[in-house]
């Protein structure tokens, strides 16, 4: 069912690396396959990422084929997860009969026990693209679409400093209720090209960035590590970095972009975390 697993890593094994040790360790590619799921399952905080893109026919999530215990259950038996429309067509989520028709930057939260969720593109010339994020839930919380325009605009930075930015809070509290996914977008001003600043650390979250809309002949450098001992992996567009609990996290592309933040872990405080000055990176 998994296309790729993801083991927790230790700080010190950050040190000695390569760049292809870093890429492998924490870097997600190849999101989207036509008519198809993908998904990775990540062992911080067992968050599974992924993308559907149904091109000619509806595509589902699959069903447990591992282990023995869970096989032929629902995937989200026991866990919850946000589905964000990132491309420029309408997308249809359909959870178990209802459907859900999400504009660009939209966004589905789906609760646990929900049997049947499939994922169609209504105009099959402009087909949908679809970011899972999903984190296992103590508790069944009802389906919700969060639209772009409700979501909770946080406007951080300034031109001067090139980062310029608003954060759409989508599956946070006050927006959107979750057992323990946090789920938010942040669109990078034209011109400005650092994201979450000042960098910081939560070390009772572990979370992935999703990059997209990066241009073609573009990059980001996501920037990772222990603050004493800052390392970066390359990324492009519709490429995901793990970020554990231990490592910095903060990046900058060579032009404007979007990125989603999921996070899942023992605090729902969006606030919770330990800020960093600049000064204090090397």
């Amino acid at each position: 069912m998994y296309d790729r697993v993801l083991y927790a890593t230790h700080p010190g094994s950050v040190s000695g690396a390569t760049q292809c040790d870093l890429r492998d360790r924490y870097l997600i590619t190849d999101f989207f396959r036509c008519d198809a799921v993908t998904l990775t399952y990540v062992h911080q905080e067992r968050l599974v990422v992924g993308g559907a893109m149904p091109v000619s026919q509806p595509v589902r999530l699959p069903r447990h084929d591992d282990p023995p215990s869970m096989k032929g259950q629902p995937f989200l038996a026991h866990r919850e997860m946000a589905a964000v429309n990132i491309s420029t067509a309408i997308g249809r989520v359909t959870v178990d009969g209802t459907p859900y028709d999400l504009a660009p930057n939209d966004a589905l939260y789906i609760g646990s026990g929900a049997c049947d969720v499939e994922f169609a593109s209504p105009d099959l010339a402009t087909p949908a693209r679809f970011y899972l994020a999903s984190t296992p839930a103590h508790r069944a919380i009802p389906t919700q679409h969060i639209a772009i325009r409700a979501a909770n605009p946080l406007r951080r930075g300034s031109p001067e400093t090139a980062n310029a930015r608003t954060i759409h809070q989508l599956v946070v509290p006050g927006v959107c209720e979750s057992a323990q996914l946090l789920v938010g977008l942040t669109i990078l001003d034209p011109g400005s090209v650092w994201n979450t600043m000042p960098p910081h650390l939560h070390d009772r979250r572990s979370e992935v960035y999703f990059y997209f809309d990066v241009e073609p002949q573009s990059r980001v450098f996501h920037f990772m590590g222990r603050p004493e001992q800052m390392r970066h992996i390359v990324v492009g567009n519709e490429q995901a970095v793990v970020c554990p609990p231990w490592s910095v996290h903060t990046g900058v592309g060579t032009s404007r972009y979007a990125f989603i933040w999921a996070m899942g872990g023992e605090n729902l405080d969006y606030n919770d975390m330990n800020n960093l000055d600049i000064c204090q990176l090397t």
